[in-house]
């Protein structure tokens, strides 16, 4: 038994090297999730950094959030330090600063191939895939239609092929096409078998949470003891804004807490509509409602390991429409990231767009909160590929566009581009050219022409005749045949014969006994 145990684990875990794949359609960088070397923007003063704090503990203190699970509210009238009027809950800042100090600053979560461990926390920067759109939209299509299992999956492949998106969230598109009671178990087999980077679960109700962690636990081949040991998965939670957390998702988040898995709270606040039309008050609601869940999961399980989200930006305030990339959505990131290292925690961001299209709008916007995420020294990004019209569309268009600007950031933070040795000021190439010739042909040059810079796999850097001789391709249009191509030439990562079945075992018992309620 054991010897079979440990062949399963090389199988389901190991097999195959990270790097390997993903080179065949296009010249990608290998994987290597970044660390941030630069100093985090930082816009508040330290007196900005007290009020906003301030703020937040007021909330807590003095109008409270409500939670609407009733586990949750016994856990805290248990636990002794809340005041509680039905569900109601109200907290002191010392009970909550001594209880968000027993997560962890950093950990670690292991998918099924240890190889593509990350960590969150420090100056470590993860990209994941768009999570949750119910609709689609590609070129080959031209419209807006809704998300099936093949698109899902064809995202999947996207997730799995670009070495640059290093977690994979939620469902890239929502597979409509799946009965709702079962839609988890046929999406996380996928997810398992295309993919053999960190998996999410959602929470949706007690069964979803449970079928996930088992699945994932089959995966890396794990006894439940190992699967509990550290973070195999995560799950993401919103609270309902303004002040206010449900039941199912702090069902799960109760469940994930006693497991020992990966938590990250995330409020969904839009300033002007669900929080203030301040940024200063939107971050200091969004605080508050995330903090009181980070306490929970301490409460549960010491030292659980957390993160918490930003997602606070604003309405258009002609149409009541949430717009992101703003230069508002810019500031409440960076903002909240100066809270959470005062608070010591992990940070998740997004990358987001307003725009209903592969276009310019979508790129800029893109542009915009991916580079706020990276200032304000975010561990995790998520939806950092792929995402349209505010969350509702995903599109491997766009999903290949994003990647360009993510493989960009990656090469961005090279410590090599900043080094300062005598190779690198190059003063005898400097003398040998002088003031006559130039530096292409001298050895210092041939020596680092090939890694000297970075070389897109999707701009085109050819002057106007010279891409209109080659057919005048636009960037979208490009982006459709890589898309097309990396699909075509899709090689899933290996996995253990054994372990895919008892996998497909899983997933027909639980639908014939009926997977998961739709109500919650």
């Amino acid at each position: 038994m054991a010897e079979e145990k440990q062949r399963r684990r090389r199988g389901g875990g190991r097999a195959g090297n990270a790097e390997r794949r993903g080179t065949a359609v296009i010249d990608q960088m290998p994987w290597n999730p970044p660390v941030n070397i630069d100093r985090p923007t930082e816009p508040l003063t330290e007196e900005g950094v007290l009020a906003i704090h301030e703020g937040a503990m007021r909330i807590l203190e003095e109008i409270g959030i409500e939670i609407l699970n009733p586990e949750a509210v016994e856990l805290f009238r248990a636990h002794g330090g809340s005041t509680i009027n039905g569900e109601n809950v109200r907290m002191g800042r010392d009970y909550v600063m001594e209880m968000v100090a027993q997560a962890p600053e950093s950990w670690t979560i292991t998918p099924r191939n240890p190889e593509r461990t990350i960590t969150i926390g420090g100056k470590h920067l993860n990209f994941g895939n768009v999570s949750s759109p119910p609709s689609y939209w590609d070129m080959e299509i031209g419209r807006k239609v809704t998300g099936t299992r093949e698109m899902c999956a064809n995202l999947l492949k996207l997730s799995q092929f670009f070495n640059c998106i290093h977690f994979v969230g939620g469902y890239p598109v929502e597979p409509q096409d799946i009965h709702a009671s079962v839609r988890h178990l046929d999406v996380l087999y996928d997810k398992l078998t295309l993919t053999d980077k960190v998996a999410h679960a959602y929470c949706l109700g007690k069964e979803r949470v449970e079928d996930v962690m088992e699945m994932v636990r089959i995966a890396g081949g794990h006894s439940d003891a190992e699967f509990e040991a550290d973070p195999k998965m995560y799950s993401n939670i919103n609270s309902t804004s303004p002040l206010k957390h449900d039941y199912p998702m702090l069902d799960g988040w109760i469940r994930l807490a006693r497991r020992n898995q990966g938590l990250v709270v995330t409020p969904f606040t839009l300033a002007g509509a669900m929080a203030p039309v301040t940024m200063s008050g939107a971050v200091a609601q969004s605080l508050a409602e995330g903090l009181i869940a980070i306490v929970l999961a301490q409460i549960v399980r010491p030292g659980a390991c957390c993160a918490i989200g930003t997602f606070t930006s604003n309405v258009d305030m002609k149409s009541g429409a949430p717009a992101f990339g703003t230069p508002e959505y810019m500031r409440a990131t960076q903002m909240t990231g100066q809270l959470a290292r005062f608070y010591k925690l992990p940070m998740r961001a997004s990358g987001v767009c307003a725009a209903n299209v592969p276009d310019a709008q979508a790129t800029w916007e893109t542009s915009n909160s991916l580079w706020s995420a990276v200032q304000a020294g975010a561990n995790m990004v998520y939806h950092a590929a792929g995402w349209l019209e505010g969350g509702l569309i995903a599109s491997p268009e766009k999903f290949v566009m994003d990647c360009e600007i993510l493989q960009q950031i990656q090469r961005y933070m090279d410590p090599s581009l900043t080094a300062t040795g005598p190779d690198e000021i190059a003063f005898d190439a400097i003398q040998e050219v002088g003031d006559q010739g130039h530096f292409f042909g001298i050895q210092h040059t041939q020596d680092r022409y090939t890694t000297a810079f970075y070389q897109p796999f999707l701009s085109d850097w050819r002057n106007y005749e010279a891409w209109e001789a080659a057919g005048a391709v636009w960037t979208a249009q490009r982006a459709h045949q890589t898309y097309k191509d990396i699909i075509a030439s899709f090689e899933a990562p290996p996995m253990d014969e054994g372990i895919r079945e008892e996998l497909a075992a899983f997933v027909e018992r639980r639908k014939s006994e009926g997977g998961a309620p739709t109500d919650f």
